[in-house]
């Protein structure tokens, strides 16, 4: 008796699995979709502490309300880990359906935990939206990996990502900015307190971890596997030597950090730092364009390559509002979304979208855009340095602030 309790039990489940997997909407029938998708509220979970994307997201919501009858409410988060734990507790306590996160803006570390807790909706469902055509997974390898881990159609592609660096023209010459971590490394003993990062977990002052580890560590193919705990304090033993030489020449001597990358970017335009970085080749013509920063900022990378990625979009598994999340990203992938979205005056995002795929009159939209004063061109950007796998930002946060939090 017990035994068929058991078994019964595992039957119910697993219809009820079924039940709920066959309950999803079905992108391949994209009318159906829009029909589901009317008069849906889609939870956008999407970083809130910039102005410009804030706005860029409040538009494409306006957008879609008016054309598919679809609300979007952007959740502003200052850490995208919170949205992935609001999954997880939902997970845990048998919400798996009506979630309160309908879409989230991801990547990286947090892409691979709601993955590998099977947080995300699936099957494939990427491919299947109409605006798929035009996406460039063909020579843009980290459309398809995200920082090392397959994305299997469980994320749609949003924008492209560069590590870009940018001074001010007017008092750093630019035959004297650095071209490495090494060279920066001297800059800032040569110009104490001129240069400062965010403190990790903030995601742009753990990717300047992640760029000087992809240049300073001994063995690079270890950074395209997990970490080996055996050989980890062996192997992040360079960042840390390096870091350990840089803190005291930060800014405030490394006993406090910029907040965030809009902290930075105020910090370059009131003259208090001389060199900051971003992960949009378009910020610094952005930040002209919107009159926080001043004409004579311009950009600069490594020519020994810098950091790329892609950002994403995902739907959580038991998410309330699917077929309207798949609405929003299928319009965040839509030629007239990416155009506006890379245009430097609203955001100056990269796209994901190939030209050659392209009508003749969305291409020439995108040739005649205006990347802005600032921006560095393609052929200016450098190499693009593989992300690490995310298991290593887990380690490195954590060992950075276990060896300098306590202090600040």
């Amino acid at each position: 008796m017990f035994k068929s309790s058991i078994l019964l039990a595992g039957a119910v489940a697993l219809a009820l699995t079924v039940s709920a997997r066959a309950a999803d909407p079905d992108p391949s029938d994209w009318a159906s979709v829009m029909e589901q998708a009317r008069g849906q509220t889609v939870y956008f979970n999407a970083w809130g502490g910039s102005e410009n994307i804030n706005s860029y997201v409040g538009w494409a919501g306006d957008e879609l309300k008016q054309r598919f009858g679809v609300e979007v409410v952007h959740v502003k988060l200052n850490d995208t880990a919170n949205a992935v734990a609001k999954v997880l507790a939902e997970k845990a306590a048998g919400k798996n359906e009506g979630g309160s996160v309908d879409l989230i803006w991801i990547n990286g570390e947090n892409f691979a935990s709601m993955k590998r807790q099977e947080l995300l909706m699936s099957p494939d469902w990427v491919t299947a939206l109409p605006n798929w055509a035009y996406i460039d997974h063909e020579t843009k390898p980290t459309i398809l990996t995200d920082f090392t881990i397959p994305t299997d159609g469980l994320e749609s592609p949003w924008g492209g990502a560069k590590l870009v660096f940018f001074h001010d023209s007017a008092r750093t010459p630019a035959d004297s900015v650095p071209q490495s971590s090494a060279e920066l490394l001297a800059w800032a003993k040569e110009n104490p307190g001129r240069f400062s990062y965010p403190q990790p977990p903030d995601f742009i002052g753990s990717s300047f971890l992640k760029q000087v580890l992809s240049e300073v560590i001994a063995d690079k193919s270890k950074l395209g596997q997990p970490v080996d705990e055996a050989s980890f304090d062996e192997d992040a033993a360079p960042l840390f030597a390096f870091l350990d030489e840089l803190h005291p020449n930060l800014w405030r001597g490394g006993k406090a950090y910029p907040q965030n990358y809009p902290d930075m970017k105020q910090k370059l335009a009131d003259g208090e730092l001389d060199i900051i970085f971003a992960f949009n080749p378009s910020e610094a013509s952005a930040g002209i364009a919107a009159g926080e920063l001043p004409d004579t900022v311009r950009s600069f990378t490594y020519p020994g390559g810098t950091l790329g990625n892609t950002h994403f979009v995902a739907i959580p598994y038991n998410a309330a509002a699917k077929a309207g999340a798949l609405v929003l990203a299928n319009f965040l992938i839509s030629p007239e979304a990416q155009l506006r979205k890379q245009n430097p005056e609203i955001w100056g995002d990269p796209t994901v979208l190939s030209m050659d795929k392209l009508s003749e009159a969305d291409r020439a939209a995108f040739d005649a855009l205006d990347l802005g004063i600032a921006t560095l061109k393609p052929g200016e950007l450098g190499p693009a340095l593989d992300e690490p796998h995310p298991d290593w930002m887990e380690h490195i946060e954590g060992e950075w602030l276990r060896r300098y939090g306590a202090a600040n």
